[in-house]
């Protein structure tokens, strides 16, 4: 459940499930957050599992596994993949250097299974894992005046700069860890960290002092990420090898990792790939005759199949319906069409990203 449930159904949340968590869908107006976000600053709850790493050999011990370097210097931070023996992307996480311990936030259904999958694989090494999900409330700020939200609230310290930076400082009585993050929803992003027992008290001075910020759910997140272009563990990620998403930008392609006991070399991840994440903005769907596609729908060049969507959806910044999708990486046509309802509606690949935030994506996908 989400750390401030009674809050959120306060404030007429419409609740669903994402990854075995519940989290806030919307609060009756999802286009219209979205709206805010993109011309202020937006706040949402997130949804994270959180893996506790301790020990001296803390920092070594998690370099080893995952796709990139972990920073040997507290606050700072990486984002990372983690690999199964074929090579495709069983989680993505963010690592933080927080002094004594290392901070990695995942998808909420696998912190879990990885401390238990760390904890087991520890010999000699001085490490100690554990899962420590239900011990923090973490709080999205998004949006073009989201710096200046952050400044008007957070005492203690300034904001940070860089991504993956964090500052220590507090909102009121409480105290707070402040990361400026990869700008996913395509604008200027921060995630701030509490305690669980402090959350309610953070959530209210990031809600109405300082700066106001517009309370939104995952239904605001989804199309934010999505005209961003930014590809997510759910939709894109998950089962995935990175070359294919063009993540050359936010993974380290030199580092060889650890898959299980077996170390993989990336070079095979360092050529061209075998599809591509490509944009495309669909005529007629979404006007009420039909619906945008359904992920898996199927991607026409002629007759022939040449991909699929991985997720749609109406953009309210466009207001037309635009999806990301896997294709052939050769495809060379730039008209295709898209299996919606039944039907094959005309579809035109667009750039990424389909919107020019005050931030560019992280995972924005690049090709060699």
């Amino acid at each position: 459940m989400t750390v401030i449930e009674s809050i959120h159904a306060d404030h007429g949340a419409t609740f669903g499930e994402r990854r075995g968590r519940t989290v806030v869908e919307h609060y009756g107006r999802p286009e219209r957050a979205h709206r805010a976000v993109r011309n202020g600053v937006g706040l949402c709850e997130l949804a994270y599992g959180v893996v506790v790493v301790e020990g001296d050999d803390r920092v070594e011990y998690v370099d080893n596994v995952v796709s990139n370097r972990v920073p040997n210097e507290d606050g700072r931070g990486c984002y990372a993949v983690l690999l199964d023996p074929q090579g495709r992307i069983e989680t993505d996480l963010y690592v933080y250097h927080a002094g004594e311990r290392l901070l990695c936030f995942t998808p909420p259904d696998r912190a879990g299974p990885l401390a238990e999958e760390w904890a087991e694989k520890v010999f000699i090494q001085d490490v100690d894992v554990r899962e420590a999900t239900d011990e923090f409330a973490i709080f999205g700020v998004h949006g073009p005046a989201a710096t200046e939200k952050v400044a008007s609230v957070l005492n203690g310290a300034a904001s940070p700069d860089e991504r993956f930076a964090f500052v220590r400082g507090s909102m009121g009585d409480a105290g707070v860890s402040v990361i400026r993050t990869d700008a996913l929803a395509g604008e200027e992003s921060y995630e701030v960290v509490c305690a669980t027992d402090d959350a309610p008290a953070v959530y209210d001075t990031l809600s109405v002092r300082g700066l106001n910020a517009a309370p939104f759910g995952y239904r605001t997140w989804d199309t934010l990420t999505l005209e961003a272009g930014s590809p997510l563990f759910d939709t894109e990620l998950e089962g995935t090898i990175p070359n294919v998403l063009g993540l050359r930008t936010a993974l380290d392609f030199e580092k060889g990792c650890y898959v299980g006991q077996e170390v993989v070399s990336r070079v095979e991840n360092r050529g061209q790939p075998s599809r591509r994440v490509t944009g495309l903005a669909l005529e007629g769907a979404g006007d009420g005759a039909t619906t945008v596609p359904e992920p898996g729908a199927a991607v026409f060049a002629g007759d022939a199949a040449v991909g699929e969507v991985t997720r749609a959806a109406v953009s309210p910044t466009l207001e037309e319906p635009i999806a990301l999708s896997l294709v052939e990486f050769g495809l060379e046509a730039d008209e295709v069409t898209v299996r919606v309802g039944g039907e094959e509606v005309p579809a035109v690949r667009r750039e990424l990203p389909f919107v020019e935030g005050s931030d560019r994506s992280g995972r924005l996908p690049a090709y060699p």
